[in-house]
């Protein structure tokens, strides 16, 4: 495998010179054939090149042993090489499966809803820290991502925060998502220093096409009214703020955070017909579990996915028993070691009913 892994890698590049050529990048047919190409051996590349770093780490900790290490560092040095070591074989089940895609999923455009549980502020911090958690995730990815909605906690966290990713892959990766995310931390707040635990829950919904779903105009009740979120000068001085109520359903989107009612309108309805795909979606639970997806779960979002437990540094993913010490780095949007992880477990799945 790493044979035919290093020339795809070889191949990339020779197409990233190629593409900056200024004779290809005249010849518009040319280039956007080597472009299309380019673009269909990146995941594997960064996988590769994850891959080869992973195994320079367990190298140089391989080293470190050698030398006869501080006992104490020992045994931290020892839980990492365990953990680089998972991810060295989740890496490689991953390049295996790119290399013999059985389907490949179509990219579809997400929007993401985290809402603050149980644990009052504390509960709005860690919401706001999984939102930067996915958007540092989509900067490195290259996805574009957009706020439609938020509701700010006195504290500065957030009790709701809405938002759109479209990219290559991100509906592949962010599928998993949703569920409840709990931490183990002592709050800001917390003078004697006790861990307390808290809770927020992301609901990951495909945002279909408009020819997907049709809403009947008389289905819907429109209210406008004064925004009163952080804003500029037009917040609370005109009427721009946007709630949507499907009366058939009772589902009820609200958005404010745009100063043109057109705008907020806009972004209500693409969530409004996202949760109305969500909820037949959800209707269909029993039908729709016979598909070949990752079922590390009943598909209940108040069902606990992942625990971040900042006293041990270590984030657990409950489905598949996945666990890694890179807490502060996961929270930091390095996600590929998780997301391959669960991959690997869709994997072996999938497998399993062929």
């Amino acid at each position: 495998m790493n044979e035919k892994v290093e020339k795809i890698f070889q191949r990339f590049c020779e197409l990233e010179q190629q593409l900056a050529d200024q004779k290809i990048i005249a010849d518009q047919s040319q280039y956007q054939k080597l472009a299309k190409e380019y673009a269909d051996i990146t995941e594997i590349v960064s996988v590769y090149r994850s891959y080869q770093d992973t195994l320079k780490q367990i190298d140089d900790l391989n080293n470190l042993f050698n030398d006869e290490p501080d006992p104490d560092f020992e045994e931290l040095a020892k839980a990492e090489l365990v953990d680089l070591k998972k991810k060295q074989v989740a890496q490689e089940a991953h390049m295996k499966t790119l290399l013999h895609p059985r389907k490949q999923e179509r990219d579809r455009d997400l929007i993401l809803e985290i809402r603050a549980g149980t644990g009052g502020q504390e509960a709005s911090l860690f919401a706001a820290d999984l939102y930067r958690m996915y958007t540092k995730y989509c900067d490195y990815k290259g996805w574009k991502f957009d706020p439609i909605n938020s509701n700010e906690s006195e504290t500065g966290g957030f009790k709701e925060i809405i938002f759109s990713i479209s990219g290559k892959g991100a509906s592949k990766m962010l599928k998993w998502e949703s569920g409840a995310h709990r931490v183990q931390r002592v709050p800001a707040t917390e003078a004697s220093g006790r861990i307390h635990t808290s809770a927020a829950t992301v609901a990951v919904l495909f945002e279909p096409e408009e020819v997907d779903i049709k809403i009947d105009p008389k289905d819907l009740k429109i209210d406008v009214f004064r925004s009163s979120g952080p804003g500029g000068q037009s917040v609370n001085t005109t009427d721009s703020a946007i709630r949507i109520t499907h009366l058939p359903t009772g589902l009820v989107v609200i958005c404010q955070d745009e100063r043109s009612q057109l705008k907020n309108k806009y972004k209500a309805m693409r969530v409004l017909r996202a949760r109305l795909m969500d909820h037949i979606q959800q209707q269909n639970q029993d039908k729709e579990s016979k598909d070949r997806k990752l079922k590390v779960g009943s598909g209940d979002r108040s069902e606990k996915i992942r625990t971040y437990n900042f006293p041990d540094r270590r984030v657990t993913d409950h489905r598949i028993g996945f666990t890694s010490h890179r807490l502060m780095d996961i929270l930091d949007g390095q996600l590929e070691e998780l997301f391959e992880a669960l991959q690997v477990a869709e994997d072996q799945l999938q497998q399993g009913e062929e």
